[in-house]
């Protein structure tokens, strides 16, 4: 599955996109799997409530949204516009 970051995620993390085999059943689980990739993995997780999350570009509801058949997941910050 393709994994994106973006915003101060990219920038913790130190790339904008990986490729990464899992077999995390929900958003959660693929949270705390990516938390022990590297320090700057854990650093940007630190806060899992901070975060926004797209599965195949479709806004998730919670962390607790499955990952079966996904191919992409994004993670973002809460966007604010005027």
């Amino acid at each position: 599955m393709e994994v994106l970051y973006f915003a101060w995620l990219r920038e913790r993390i130190g790339t904008g996109a990986e490729q990464i085999e899992t077999t995390a059943p929900d958003v959660a689980a693929l949270i705390a799997e990516l938390k022990t990739r590297s320090p700057g993995h854990a650093l940007a997780f630190a806060d899992p409530g901070a975060l926004r999350v797209a599965l195949d570009q479709e806004l998730a509801d919670s962390l607790a949204a499955p990952l079966a058949g996904v191919r992409e997941v994004a993670f973002f910050p809460p966007m604010t516009g005027g």
